[in-house]
């Protein structure tokens, strides 16, 4: 199918980017395009402009700032997956941007497109989540951050208002600028969509000492976090027994996702599944 037709800016800068926004208020922000532009073919978005910003040169890499990794949105998952820095400090995320598409998605799509556009099955979500984020916004009236807690709304939808920009992502990494980062050990394990290999459900952790802080994707309306796990770890070590005792019932199925593929009552078991070999594998067991 063909698009509607729409206007095509191109922003050299955040400052021009949030200008055009202002300008066109329908319009759209185009990133890596793998989401927008067939939601666009089918009909279901008719934006009067789209909005590039892949070249906006400030809006890309992945850099430490003391005991924080500065990741600008337009960094693909590509760069993700290859960062030493990530590898080092964050070897989470390297490790869920694998599960996302082949080498041609992984090339072009985003992290900030993944996170702005939120969808209930995407990888990167439920990272952001288990790893604790912060999302930089800018727009018209300046710039705020935003706790990933408080970033899911909804399904497809986000605290990023109207005419705003998601610009970084800010992930903690413990320590100091200097003093080393206290090692951290984390997870992602999932179970993928047969033709989409979006995640049916995938879950994300990271441990800190014996401190657990995991999430979700695929189960509900938006990436969540799995505080029932949280709490029935908090201040145990990590033993097979804890993991399996703690893995059980983690989300009553009432309100999971549902189709073809999985029923609700299935996505509550691949949760509690999903929860357990992550762990495992976080715990090297």
């Amino acid at each position: 199918m063909y698009t509607s037709e729409f206007a095509y800016k191109k922003a050299t800068s955040i400052a021009e980017a949030i200008s055009l926004l202002q300008q066109h208020p329908d319009a759209k922000l185009l990133a890596g395009g793998h989401s927008l532009i067939p939601t666009m073919k089918l009909r279901l978005a008719a934006p009067s402009a789209l909005i590039d910003i892949s070249k906006v040169a400030e809006l890309r890499g992945v850099r430490k700032e003391g005991n924080t990794l500065v990741i600008g949105a337009m960094t693909t998952y590509h760069e993700l997956e290859t960062s030493d820095l990530l590898r080092q400090y964050c070897p989470l995320i390297p490790q869920a941007v694998q599960h996302i598409g082949d080498p041609m998605v992984r090339a072009k799509g985003t992290i900030g497109g993944s996170l702005a556009h939120a969808d209930p099955a995407a990888d990167l979500p439920a990272s952001m989540l288990a790893l604790d984020a912060k999302i930089k916004i800018q727009g018209p009236g300046g710039t705020r951050v935003v706790d990933i807690d408080h970033f899911f709304t909804g399904m497809f939808s986000t605290a990023i208002g109207d005419g705003e920009i998601l610009t970084e992502v800010h992930i903690p990494i413990g320590g100091s600028a200097h003093a080393p980062a206290p090692a951290r050990r984390m997870a992602y394990a999932k179970f993928p969509h047969p033709a989409s290999r979006y995640a049916v459900v995938g879950v994300a952790v990271v441990v800190d000492g014996n401190n657990v802080r995991a999430a979700v994707t695929g189960a509900g309306e938006h990436a969540m976090r799995l505080t029932k796990l949280e709490q029935a770890l908090s201040g145990k070590p990590l033993t097979a027994e804890n993991i399996t005792a703690a893995c059980q019932g983690l989300l009553p199925p009432d309100n999971l996702n549902h189709d073809l593929v999985a029923s609700k009552e299935y996505r509550a078991h691949l949760v509690d599944v999903m929860a357990k070999r992550a762990l495992m594998q976080a715990a090297g067991l």
